[in-house]
C-alpha cells in the first residue's frame, strides 16, 4: 500500500502515541523522571520523547507480572483466547496509525510497515486459536496398578527482549503464545523503536488484557534494568531476539536459576541458485531475501552462492532489478528502501563493502553511502566474493547483495554451512531431488526451496547452532511457555 502522508499527519500520529512505562495496566512516568529521545532515521531529528525506566521501574513491571500469574493462569482458555482475537482486531482496525508510527521510528518504507502490522496481528489470531488447544493425556501405567496423568501449566512470569528491526511483529510473536499459554510478561522493547510497543500495549489494554499481564518498560540502560529481573529467580522464562553476543550473557545470567530461554540470535544466511533454477524466479526470490526491510532482517540473504554457469547472468539480472528500487523517507509514495536504523549501522555496512572490495570484489551496483540528511544506503551488488572477505562471515544488515559463484553441490554445501550460525537459507532449483538433498544437508534452522521469505506465525521459526534455541510460533511456539507435568495415581 502507498499513499502520501502530509507532516500534520506525521505530528499527529507521534503527537498521540503513548510514551510512558506501561506497568501493572497503568501509564506511568519513569520513578527518575528520565526520558530518552527518539530518532527519525530519515532526517536524524528527534521526533519525540519517552519514559527512561531504571531498575527501580523494572521491579514494580516483575512484581506486577508476579501478582497477576495466579489468576491469569488460572482464567479460561477461552476467555484468553476471545482477548488475542480482540488484540487482532483492533490491530486491524488501527492499521494506519501503527504502520506510519513503525515507519517513522524505524524508517522502512510504509508499505512493508503496512506488511509488519498484518504479520504481526497474525500471531494473536494464530495463538487465539492454540490457547484453546493446550492438551495433556491419560494412560494406564505398562505394569499395571497405576494411571498417568500429563497436564500442561504455564511456565510462568516471562521477560521479553526485543529488537529494533521488526519492533511490533517481534513483540506479538513472544506475547502471542505467552497470553494463550497463562503466563505474564515484562517486555522490553529497541530504545531505538519503542513507540510500536507501547501503541500495542494500549491495544492490549483495550482488548481486555488484566492489569499486571503485560508491562512494557523502556530503558537506555538493559543491562542495569534487565539482568537484576532476570537473575532474580521471580521470572521463569527469558525470550530474547538479538545478537548471539548479547545472546550469550543472558544464557549466563539465566543460568543462575536454570531459567527457560528462547533464544532467536544471529544468522549468516545464504541463498544458493544452481544452474537448473528459473532465473526470474530465483532473482525475484532473492530481492525478497535480501530487501525486505532493506535488508535489515537476521533471515537476510547475506551470502548468495550462484552455481557458476549462470552467476554473471544472475548478478546482472539482480543488479537492474535493484537499481529499480527508489530510495528516499519510507512516508514518501513509491519508496522501497528507506534509511538504517542508524548512522552507526550505516558505517557498518560502508566498512564491508570496502572490506570486500579490498579483498578483491567489484561493484556491480551503488557501494557508497548516500549524501544528505538520513542515514541511507544504497541498493549494492558485489561480485567475485573472496573467501577472506568479513561479508562471508558478519551479518551485513544493510541492502548489500554479496555474489559468489561456486561449481558442485558439494561445494555450495560446504560454503553454506561454513559458518558458527544457522537460523536460515534458501535453495533455487527446479530439481526435487536436489532440492530435498541438499536442503536436508544445510544446518539451519529453516529453508525455503523456491521461496525468498520463509517467517510465518504458522510455521516453527528458529535457528540451530551459535543462531539461537527453541522456536517461535507454530504449533510448537506455545509449547516453550508450558511446562510438562507427570501425575502417578496409584489404584
Amino acid at each position: 500500500m502507498t499513499q502520501q502522508i502530509s507532516p500534520a499527519q506525521e505530528s499527529s500520529v507521534i503527537d498521540q502515541a503513548p510514551k510512558q512505562l506501561f506497568i501493572d495496566g497503568q501509564w506511568v512516568a519513569a520513578e527518575s523522571g528520565r526520558t530518552l529521545d527518539v530518532i527519525d532515521p530519515s532526517t536524524g531529528q528527534v521526533l519525540c520523547s519517552v519514559a527512561d525506566a531504571a531498575e527501580a521501574d523494572g521491579w514494580k513491571a516483575l512484581r506486577a507480572a508476579e501478582r497477576a500469574q495466579a489468576d491469569f493462569a488460572a482464567m479460561a482458555p477461552r476467555e484468553r483466547s476471545n482477548i488475542l482475537m480482540r488484540a487482532f482486531e483492533l490491530m486491524h482496525e488501527r492499521r494506519d496509525d501503527l504502520a506510519l508510527l513503525m515507519t517513522l521510528e524505524m524508517g522502512k518504507p510504509l508499505a512493508e510497515a503496512y506488511g509488519e502490522v498484518t504479520y504481526a496481528a497474525e500471531f494473536f489470531r494464530h495463538f487465539a486459536e492454540e490457547a484453546t488447544r493446550i492438551s495433556g493425556s491419560y494412560q494406564v501405567a505398562p505394569g499395571g496398578g497405576q494411571r498417568f496423568l500429563i497436564h500442561k501449566q504455564p511456565v510462568g512470569p516471562s521477560i521479553f527482549i526485543t529488537p529494533w528491526n521488526f519492533p511490533l511483529a517481534m513483540g506479538t510473536r513472544k506475547l502471542g503464545p505467552a497470553l494463550a499459554a497463562g503466563c505474564t510478561s515484562v517486555l522490553k522493547p529497541a530504545e531505538l523503536t519503542p513507540l510500536s510497543m507501547l501503541a500495542l500495549a494500549d491495544i492490549l489494554k483495550e482488548a481486555g488484557v488484566p492489569d499486571g499481564v503485560v508491562n512494557i518498560v523502556i530503558t537506555s540502560e538493559s543491562g542495569q534494568v534487565m539482568e537484576p529481573l532476570i537473575r532474580s529467580g521471580i521470572a521463569r522464562k527469558l525470550s530474547f531476539t538479538g545478537s548471539t553476543g548479547v545472546g550469550k550473557k543472558l544464557l549466563e545470567q539465566c543460568s543462575e536459576h536454570v531459567m527457560r530461554t528462547s533464544m532467536e540470535l544471529g544468522g549468516n544466511a545464504a541463498l544458493v541458485v544452481f544452474d537448473d533454477a528459473d532465473l526470474d524466479k530465483a532473482v525475484e526470490g532473492a530481492l525478497a531475501a535480501k530487501m525486505r526491510n532493506s535488508g535489515e532482517a537476521c533471515t537476510a540473504a547475506n551470502r548468495i552462492f550462484v552455481q557458476r554457469g549462470v552467476a554473471d547472468e544472475f548478478a546482472r539480472r539482480l543488479a537492474e532489478k535493484m537499481a529499480e528500487y527508489p530510495m528516499g523517507r519510507g512516508v514518501d509514495d513509491g519508496v522501497r528502501v528507506g534509511p538504517l536504523i542508524s548512522a552507526g549501522q550505516r558505517d557498518k555496512v560502508q566498512d564491508l563493502v570496502e572490506d570486500a572490495v579490498s579483498a578483491g570484489a567489484d561493484v556491480l551496483l551503488g557501494g557508497e553511502p548516500a549524501a544528505g540528511e538520513g542515514f541511507f544506503y544504497p541498493p549494492t551488488v558485489l561480485t567475485g566474493i573472496p573467501e577472506q572477505a568479513r561479508v562471508r562471515r558478519e551479518e551485513i544488515f544493510g541492502p548489500v547483495a554479496p555474489v559468489a559463484a561456486f561449481d558442485t553441490e558439494e561445494e555450495a554445501i560446504a560454503a553454506v554451512n561454513d559458518t558458527e550460525y544457522g537460523l536460515s537459507n534458501y535453495v533455487f532449483t527446479n530439481d526435487l531431488n536436489r532440492a530435498i538433498r541438499v536442503s536436508e544437508a544445510l544446518e539451519s534452522g529453516m529453508v525455503g526451496i523456491n521461496l525468498g521469505v520463509v517467517s510465518n506465525p504458522a510455521a516453527p521459526f528458529g535457528g540451530v547452532k551459535e543462531s539461537g534455541l527453541g522456536r517461535e510460533g507454530g504449533d510448537v511456539g506455545i509449547d516453550e511457555f508450558l511446562e510438562t507435568k507427570y501425575i502417578g495415581i496409584a489404584l
